[in-house]
């Protein structure tokens, strides 16, 4: 299976990216967890030691000279549109507690030169991500599809948006909605986070009435102090635990997830 998770920043995208592997882990299955979010750390969501992170791959200037055929020894312009990265997920990862953790990173943009070579390597490995390998990937992405296209989205079992209860998170969504239609992809789902009343979550249902939820998770304080401390977030919160799994029990499922 393959889960791609968007929403505004702050919405608990990597909340639910991190709870959602380790569900997948728990009953079995072999995870790879993509942290595509240059604003996210899904390492400590998943409990990731500090210093047992992967390094961004965009950070690794020489493997991506190597792969996209770029350098200093280099002349020209051109590099590979298709570069070698079959083996960059069981060699540039880090596993913790079954959970395989890829760190996608920061590519610099906007006057900082041709960074081509980064979008390449990146977007190939998307690719045999999702296309190629048979374990469960999910992608902790910004908010937006930027990491995928008509390809790749093909093969993305789900897109989940999470979403809380404001104005700014519901444009969010929707803008994220007309972005995935672009591409082809209309499995899209919805996560509610952060709900601290039924009236809450009303006016999610409410104001996004054409989409289809998967479930709501509730506010609970005890996220936010160990997101503070940078403590695991799956050993925070009981009530935040039983939210996601039913979520996860309801993309595992055989049945096509509704509101709920």
């Amino acid at each position: 299976m393959k889960i791609a998770i968007s929403g505004k920043g702050g919405a608990g995208k990597t909340l639910l990216a991190g709870l959602l592997s380790r569900s997948f882990v728990e009953d079995g299955y072999r995870v790879i967890a993509i942290d595509a979010d240059p604003d996210a750390n899904l390492a400590v969501s998943l409990g990731f030691p500090p210093d047992f992170q992967p390094v961004p791959l965009s950070q690794m200037k020489e493997l991506i000279e190597e792969r996209t055929s770029t350098g200093a020894d280099k002349t020209g312009n051109y590099f590979k549109l298709n570069p070698h990265v079959s083996d960059i997920p069981d060699t540039y990862s880090a596993e913790h507690d079954g959970i395989r953790l890829l760190i996608m990173g920061q590519v610099k943009r906007g006057g900082s030169g041709c960074y081509c070579p980064e979008n390449s390597l990146l977007a190939a490995l998307v690719a045999h991500l999702i296309l190629a390998r048979n374990e469960v990937v999910i992608m902790d992405m910004a908010a937006g599809i930027e990491h995928l296209n008509r390809g790749t989205a093909r093969k993305v079992d789900y897109l989940v948006i999470v979403a809380e209860p404001s104005r700014a998170s519901i444009e969010t969504a929707r803008r994220i909605k007309i972005l995935a239609g672009e591409i082809g992809l209309d499995r899209i789902l919805v996560a509610g986070n952060k709900i601290r009343s039924q009236s809450e979550k009303d006016f999610l249902v409410s104001s996004l009435a054409d989409f289809k939820f998967l479930g709501f998770i509730p506010y609970d304080q005890a996220i936010v102090n160990a997101e503070v401390t940078n403590s695991s977030l799956h050993l925070a919160s009981p009530s935040v635990n039983l939210a996601v799994k039913d979520i996860y029990r309801k993309i595992t499922g055989p049945a096509n997830p509704t509101v709920v």
